[in-house]
Order: structure tokens, then C-alpha cells, then sequence
């Protein structure tokens, strides 16, 4: 590139000259390196990015608490007669108080259906010497929740029940079964 002013002189213009040549290279160069860098940004393998989630969970748990006042009740429903089927229901009932911080206690009680469950809520008593003969029983709770003062004794009445038909064909002997009943909090 030539340079022409009245107000450079000879040698100056020669510098001049030489000065923007290399602006203009550099320029170039700067351009050329921003190129060469995409490129290579561009053609670099790109992987694909996988994720995982992460499950937070908490509980808070209550300042309550509900016990039973014994562990262990019963129900017997005596001798069953075939030749008189008649639906037996006994009832029994076990007391339980919540305490806590707070002055009313809201409280969940719920069984496991026993040993020999054949479905939820299918409650069975199995032979005691037969392993695969069994009696069919319901099996209720009440309350099964409230909310109480705290403090309180409160009942719990468990009823079971046997329809007549259901033991009108069963095998002669004994029949047992084991229910856990819960409370919380």
C-alpha cells in the first residue's frame, strides 16, 4: 500500500507503509485465529450429555406419640357347631392414649390382616394340624383414626365376626391366626 501526504516525509512514509502492512497482517492473523479456533471448537466431537435426578426427601417427624396400654388381646369365638351355622361376632377391646407436645393428638390405627391373609381385608384362621384348611373371619377396628386430647385413655374395639356358612363344611379342630394392630404417630 502506498501512503501519499504532504505532511510525511520520505522515510516516514517508507515506516508508515510498513506500519499498516503489518495492522492489516495482524488483522488477518486475528481473523485467520478466530477461524482456526472455530473450526476447531466446531469439529471437536461432541458428546451427548446425560442427566440423573436425585430424590430429596424428608420427614418431619411428630412430637406425639400413641401407645397401647397392653400388647396382647383375644379373640375367641368359642365352639362352632356345623349343624347349627350360625354368624358369630365376639368383640374385645385394648385402650391407648396419645402424649406429645401438642394438646390434641390426630391418631391412624390400621392391622396387617393377620398371618394368613387371603387378600386385604380377607382375614383367615388356619388349622392347627391341617396347613391348608382355613376359616374365614372379618375383622374390624373402631375408631380407626380421630383426634383426641392428649393425655386420654380412649378405647379401641376390635370385633371379628364368622359367617355360618363358613364353617358349616370346615374340618373338625382348631383354627388360630395372629393380627398386628398399629397406632400412629
Amino acid at each position: 500500500m502506498r501512503v501519499s501526504s504532504p505532511y510525511l516525509r520520505g522515510g516516514q512514509k517508507g515506516f508508515i507503509e510498513k506500519l499498516i502492512g503489518r495492522l492489516k497482517w495482524g488483522f488477518q492473523l486475528k481473523k485467520i485465529f478466530f477461524i482456526a479456533i472455530s473450526v476447531l471448537i466446531l469439529s471437536y466431537p461432541i458428546y451427548a450429555s446425560d442427566t440423573s435426578t436425585v430424590s430429596v426427601t424428608a420427614v418431619v417427624i411428630s412430637n406425639n406419640d400413641c401407645s397401647f396400654e397392653t400388647s396382647n388381646a383375644s379373640l375367641n369365638f368359642g365352639d362352632l357347631d356345623p349343624s347349627n351355622p350360625v354368624e358369630r361376632s365376639v368383640s374385645t377391646s385394648i385402650r391407648f392414649r396419645c402424649r406429645g407436645r401438642d394438646r390434641s393428638v390426630t391418631f391412624f390405627i390400621d392391622d396387617d390382616d393377620g398371618l394368613y391373609e387371603e387378600a386385604p381385608d380377607a382375614n383367615r384362621m388356619r388349622h392347627t394340624t391341617i396347613p391348608n384348611e382355613y376359616l374365614p373371619y372379618s375383622f374390624n377396628l373402631n375408631p380407626v383414626s380421630g383426634t383426641i386430647p392428649r393425655r386420654t385413655w380412649q378405647t379401641l374395639t376390635i370385633t371379628g365376626t364368622i359367617r355360618g356358612a363358613d364353617y358349616e363344611n370346615a374340618a373338625m379342630g382348631s383354627y388360630s391366626d395372629t393380627v398386628t394392630i398399629s397406632i400412629i404417630p
